[in-house]
């Protein structure tokens, strides 16, 4: 149960619940609509009648449009003050410390196939190969750089993983998201440095035949068979949310990425039980702990991840699904939790970033949100979709001060 302070503003609790890569293009297998258009979301079309509905640009300009630089403006970090690359929050939330002369990479395990003699990324995640499995792998990958003792490897959360080399500079390094290529043969898109094309080549030799990946392929699952190493960058450093609003905080996700930038932020991780990352994640796991959190915190942020992985595979059904269940199983408990408690509270809906089904990758289009306050509500018909949000005539040029909008700073 919430407790009840003296006045509204003692009171007043935030949430921030984001579908990761919600947002999407008109598709014709779609009759030229969208996901959010099909999906039933009558959680979220409800917000959006009797709040603000708008647009927002979360990746800001010159910045890759990844969901690091797409979170930390949800967050309220400005990336132009603060951004370093992905790894190296990802290292924060792995408790891995970063020294000045170290470089972060994430390290994904991904499958490549031979089309026609050449290499092709036909999966960014190994048909999401499991912790367990990945964690044997990468274990036994450390043995294959134990003559590069500058190299260390960090197992995480089904396909992603940490690297870091430590006295890396690496200027001028170019490096490309798997999630990017799917699809694409690699030969245009490996690291522009010998080191990392050879860490790759050692983990296919590796990989090859390893008991894992043939276990995996007799169940007819995407053996992992090489690594790929990407969003390199240096420590990075951001103020916690009650050093710059007076709030505490806490973060609910599956991945390191969000959990990364909720230690940034000083905010509580709740890590739950059967959180995947994938449609068969625990989502009422998640929206439990969202409304205990709130008992003890300020602003709680609830990070789901399966539209994006939807996004990234190409799969339409499962996209719209996974777009139904973060209405019916995240948004509708947590609104009703919070409604029952009878205290006031404010809440912003959205996605990070398109993950569009047809691109298979992120872009940088603005989203559409939803900022709806309990103790001001509009009367509006209205759904929760790109079109809508588009018609309303709301945008927000700079996605880092909805933050501040949500805790009525602005």
């Amino acid at each position: 149960m919430l407790m009840k302070g003296k006045d509204v503003a003692d009171r007043m609790k935030y949430l921030i619940l984001l579908g990761d890569g919600m947002a999407d293009e008109p598709l014709e297998a779609l009759q030229g609509k969208t996901p959010l258009d099909v999906a039933r979301t009558p959680v979220m079309d409800g917000l959006a009648s009797k709040g603000e509905l708008g647009m927002a640009r979360t990746v800001r300009g010159g910045f890759p449009p990844g969901s690091d630089v797409a979170n930390m403006a949800v967050l309220g970090l400005d990336p132009g003050a603060c951004y370093t690359g992905r790894a190296p929050i990802e290292a924060v939330s792995m408790g891995v410390a970063l020294s000045p002369d170290d470089t972060a990479f994430r390290i994904n395990l991904v499958t490549l196939s031979d089309l026609g003699g050449k290499t092709v990324m036909e999966d960014y995640c190994s048909g999401h190969i499991s912790t367990e499995e990945a964690h044997v792998l990468i274990t036994g990958l450390r043995q294959t750089v134990r003559d590069k003792p500058a190299i260390a490897m960090y197992p995480g959360i089904e396909y992603r993983h940490l690297m870091v080399i430590r006295g890396y500079e690496g200027a001028g390094l170019k490096t490309t998201p798997p999630h990017d290529i799917t699809g694409e043969r690699i030969d245009g898109y490996l690291p522009n440095d010998p080191l990392l094309v050879d860490l790759i080549h050692r983990s296919m030799a590796f990989l090859k035949d390893h008991p894992v990946n043939r276990a995996r392929t007799e169940k007819g699952l995407r053996p992992a068979t090489s690594l790929w190493p990407w969003g390199e960058g240096k420590a990075m450093q951001a103020r916690t949310l009650q050093e710059e609003y007076g709030v505490s905080g806490a973060m609910i996700s599956a991945v390191d990425l969000l959990r990364g930038l909720g230690r940034l932020r000083g905010m509580e991780i709740i890590v739950v039980p059967g959180a995947t990352g994938w449609i068969d994640t625990n989502y009422e796991g998640k929206a439990r702990a969202a409304i205990d959190a709130l008992a003890r915190h300020d602003l709680v942020y609830v990070h789901v991840e399966a539209p994006d992985e939807a996004g990234h595979g190409g799969y339409l059904d499962k996209k719209i699904q996974a777009i139904e269940d973060f209405d019916a199983r995240i948004v509708g408990p947590i609104v009703k939790g919070m409604r029952d408690s009878a205290v006031p509270f404010r809440v912003l809906v959205m996605p990070d970033h398109p993950t569009p089904i047809a691109r298979k990758t992120h872009t940088a289009d603005p989203v559409p949100y939803i900022l709806y306050d309990s103790t001001r509500q509009a009367d509006a018909q209205r759904r929760f979709t790109e079109e809508y949000a588009r018609a309303s005539g709301l945008f927000v040029e700079e996605g880092h001060t909805l933050l501040c909008r949500l805790l009525g700073r602005a």
